[in-house]
């Protein structure tokens, strides 16, 4: 099964020489699931010609705002709506979960409350799953076919489900605490309260449920249940 990533950003210049971009994140969280992939640089207008040329579509994290100005938003937005419309399964992590959700008819803000870094625990589906987040924004308002099936105290919206056509997650499986341990180092450190990136640092030694949610999401592709 060819699964097409729609690379919405690009990961830190400083580390991704050493811990990769998203072109190489996601395929080694997935390995072992049986795909090929092939990775469509849309932040940089790199898109495929057509729904179909992947079996399904895995829409990454980025820096930017699914609310922002940005060239490559509405065509991105297009083509979701196009592999939605076509029953092509989607999956979307972090800003492609906003993306999609705002393409399909949800709201996504800038969330007052503040960040959510670093390690954190989330009730997906009544199973208990630590996955690392680094994001601001937020989805606030559904889309009409979406259903929450994940869920903390500071993100309500962190996991939907669009019957068998989309399935969403706000946290980030791909990220290993390596790579949270770069982003902090090089993003988080004099941005965000040094109390919070303590915390963060204090929590890289514990153990996340990465392969737990990408076997969720491999079985969402082959079956389209993400279970």
């Amino acid at each position: 099964m060819k699964i097409g990533i729609l690379q919405c950003g690009h990961t830190p210049d400083a580390i991704r020489p050493v811990l990769g971009g998203y072109g190489q994140l996601y395929p080694a969280m997935l390995d072992g699931h049986g795909f090929t992939f092939q990775t469509f640089s849309v932040v940089d207008m790199d898109f495929p010609d057509n729904v179909n040329d992947a079996d399904g579509w895995l829409v990454s994290g980025s820096k930017h705002g699914a609310y922002e100005d940005l060239p490559f938003i509405p065509p991105l937005e297009d083509f979701i709506r196009a592999a939605y419309a076509a029953d092509v399964p989607l999956v979307g992590v972090c800003f492609g979960h906003q993306i999609i959700a705002k393409a399909l008819g949800g709201e996504v803000v800038k969330f007052p409350g503040g960040w959510s870094v670093g390690r954190q625990t989330y009730d997906v589906q009544g199973e208990t799953l630590a996955l690392n987040a680094w994001h601001q924004d937020q989805v606030v308002t559904l889309p009409p076919d979406a259903q929450v099936i994940g869920t903390n105290d500071f993100c309500q919206n962190a996991a939907l489900v669009y019957g068998r056509k989309a399935f969403s997650i706000q946290p980030h499986p791909e990220f290993q605490s390596a790579f949270v341990e770069g982003l902090a180092t090089h993003v988080g450190d004099g941005k965000l309260a040094p109390e919070v990136m303590a915390e963060v640092r204090a929590k890289l030694p514990l153990p996340n449920d990465n392969a737990r949610m990408a076997a969720m999401i491999a079985r969402f592709f082959k079956e389209r249940i993400p279970a």
